[in-house]
């Protein structure tokens, strides 16, 4: 690997350095109904951004501005907004928290800094809890958590906190102590300070410190902050020897401890109250400030020469720096497309030409702009640190690198999930067939998760997402939205091949009667991996050149290539490691492309009769009142769900397992039915599992049918 071109680390002063001191990225991430909308709503009407507090439940939420979003009481889109508090500048992104729509948590985690994490009080850690914290895990961001609903009946604060720790594995550390639970949760104790506050109501502040902390929970207070310095002074020697002797450490120590704590992923502090009643957020808005990082606490940014990708290419969060910049959203616009930005180092300026080194083309920045929501900040400049949204650029989608043409950089981009189920559909008027294909266009450039393909035998258009909500809303969006009238076929599941046994295959291409000849003989043997990549894993394994040097690509070209093709039955195949480890070649009539068709032909003839269907299988939990249990879990049985635990909070029975997808079609509208309504579910992707012989013999009859 080439040596890394690392510049030396500018020297920032003045307001500058302020500025980017002072300045949070952050995100707000959660499992649906864990209350992180109500969260960012109180949070923007205390720091004065809104002047009403916007009601996710009356669908009168701010940055839940979509009429999906409203009606459904739920949030689709990452919304990004900014506020103030104590100096400091927050840029603050609402994520949706329906497995459907985790992309939005993926690209938004991707340009973050930090992030709140908001869990149930009576629930705890949930199904999309764990999947959102993984994507946080992937992107090494430094994080707090709030414990929320505190004043809900079965609301436990120690409860909730026990399933950071055991359900995440995470070292969560309790600065607070509530006091009272679910309607009497009055107030909460602070632990660094030791200091008793009570909740008020009214016009006035939303708490206030009391003379003393009340002897009931002075006890437990002492025994928590003890528990907490351990935690949080691991990191620090001189710290761990101060409290080992027994000295007392001092408020501004223990904050610097929990700050370095949290920002080197050691601990996680967790907060508590209830956002809707405006319980416990003040402290939370003082810990996102105190704790999280700023884009200073990043520190570099390492990217690569888009030439050689072993170069190493660094950069610092500097507005006189040299530009880079990565774009992680697009919004379609009548007025042209919103691209959202996060500038890591220089400054965009309206009217700049800026260069894109995947389409190795420079772009206009026309308008700049700073969201609240839907609602828009025209700007001139946006310097490093910042994230904003641009009009203007024409070629530029998720992941894309925004650079000097200069100094020219390549940031890591994003991966996206692959779908799990699909549908057709077609323009209800031939009319409309070209302003839909421009529209999916659009839809797809929007939202990568979101794909569309033609069928080439049935001339279908089949769109396909990470779920039945997730192509539902598209389809809404379609039809009302775009005024695009659609005819809409049954969901279908996004199937994968894979081969069953390994098998040591001969494949040739051989034409040598008249004219230019074709030779090519390969030796491959075909393996089936326990991971399913969609790429092949192409080894050489040949000895003594049977298979000259500059054909050996051509056979992995052509392995790739018939693998991608899915075959007779469309899926995907996955899976699957191809050793070239011998062949024969003709000094005339060889060639790349008879070694690409050997290639081919090999494949071919070892996925014969010799694959297994893959189904897409979802992580399940259902939560039913114990009433209800008998009743839904024969359900479950029938759809072939492997139950892997029953718990019991309270009244409510929670069911977890894994089932295929396939089995849970229209699922909402049977646990209503089974429950009076009263029962609730979410799954998220884990993974393909090889179908049954039956489904699997099923799947192929229903392909001959159709192929008739």
């Amino acid at each position: 690997m080439s040596s890394p071109a690392i510049s030396a680390p500018p020297e920032l002063k003045g307001s500058e350095l302020k500025r980017l001191q002072n300045l949070r990225n952050i995100g707000i991430m959660a499992h649906i109904d864990a209350g992180k909308t109500t969260v960012t709503e109180r949070i923007l009407y205390i720091t004065g951004r809104t002047h009403n507090i916007g009601e996710v439940h009356h669908g009168e939420a701010t940055m839940d501005y979509m009429e999906d979003e409203r009606k459904r009481g739920i949030t689709i889109t990452s919304a990004a907004t900014q506020y103030e508090w104590r100096n400091n500048r927050v840029n603050l992104i609402d994520t949706p928290g329906h497995v459907d729509f985790t992309i939005e948590v993926e690209r938004s985690l991707r340009v973050l800094d930090g992030a709140v994490c908001v869990f149930d009080g009576v629930a705890g850690v949930e199904a999309q809890s764990e999947t959102v914290w993984r994507q946080a895990d992937r992107y090494s961001v430094p994080r707090i958590c709030f414990i929320n609903k505190l004043d809900r009946i079965g609301a436990d604060f120690d409860f909730a906190y026990g399933t950071i720790l055991n359900r995440l594995g995470a070292n969560g550390v309790r600065m607070q102590l509530p006091m009272g639970k679910e309607k009497d949760f009055w107030g909460l104790i602070d632990l660094i300070t030791m200091k008793a506050f009570r909740f008020t109501e009214g016009d006035g502040p939303a708490m206030e410190e009391m003379d003393a902390i009340p002897d009931e929970y002075f006890e437990l207070a002492e025994a928590r902050r003890m528990e907490m310095v351990e935690k949080i002074v691991e990191i620090d020697d001189n710290l761990v020897e101060k409290f080992l002797e027994g000295e007392e450490l001092t408020e501004v120590e223990l904050l610097r401890a929990t700050r370095a704590s949290t920002l080197a992923g050691h601990a996680i502090p967790v907060f508590c109250g209830s956002a809707l009643h405006d319980k416990g957020v003040h402290p939370l808005l003082d810990a996102i400030v105190d704790l999280l990082p700023s884009p200073l606490d990043q520190g570099e940014i390492v990217g690569t020469d888009p030439k050689d990708k072993d170069i190493k290419i660094v950069c610092h969060p500097n507005s006189d720096g040299p530009l880079a910049a990565l774009a992680f959203k697009t919004v379609g616009d009548p007025n042209g497309d919103l691209t959202f930005v996060r500038v890591y180092s220089g400054t965009l300026t309206r009217g700049d030409q800026i260069y894109n080194p995947r389409t190795r083309r420079k772009e206009r920045v026309g308008r700049l702009m700073f969201m609240h929501a839907d609602k828009r900040e025209a700007v001139d400049t946006v310097r490093a640190g910042n994230i904003c949204a641009v009009v203007g650029l024409k070629d530029t989608i998720t992941g894309d690198t925004l650079c000097d043409q200069k100094q020219v950089i390549l940031l890591e981009s994003m991966d996206f999930p692959e779908p799990v189920i699909a549908m057709s559909i077609e323009p209800k008027s031939s009319g409309d067939r070209d302003k839909l294909g421009d529209l999916l266009g659009k839809l797809t450039r929007e939202d990568p998760s979101f794909r569309v393909t033609s069928d080439k035998e049935t001339d279908e258009t089949v769109i396909a997402g990470m779920g039945e909500l997730h192509l539902e809303i598209m389809v809404t969006r379609i039809n009302r939205d775009y005024k695009i009238p659609i005819n809409v076929g049954e969901p279908r599941v996004a199937y994968r091949q894979t081969l069953k046994t390994e098998k040591d295959i001969e494949g040739k291409q051989v034409k040598q009667s008249g004219g230019s000849g074709q030779y090519a003989v390969v030796n491959v043997i075909f393996t089936p991996l326990d991971e399913y990549s969609e790429d092949v894993v192409f080894e050489d394994t040949t000895k003594g050149g049977v298979v000259p040097a500059q054909y050996i690509p051509a056979v992995g070209k052509g392995i790739d290539s018939s693998m991608k093709g899915g075959g007779r039955l469309g899926f995907q195949y996955v899976g699957i490691k191809a050793n070239l480890h011998y062949g024969k070649s003709h000094d005339v009539d060889s060639s790349e492309l008879a070694f690409t068709l050997a290639g081919q032909r090999a494949f071919r003839q070892a996925l014969d009769n010799n694959f297994t269907i893959l189904e897409p299988v979802m992580k399940l939990s259902v939560q039913v009142p114990e009433e209800y249990l008998g009743d839904v879990i024969g359900d479950l049985n029938t759809r072939r769900v492997a139950i892997e635990e029953m718990t019991m909070d309270g009244l409510i029975r929670e069911i977890s397992g894994r089932v295929p997808i396939a089995e849970m079609f229209s699922y909402a509208s049977t646990i209503r039915g089974l429950t009076a309504g009263r029962g609730t579910f979410s799954m998220e992707p884990d993974g393909y599992d090889p179908v049954p012989a039956y489904i699997q013999e099923k799947i192929l009859k229903d392909a001959e049918a159709a192929e008739k």
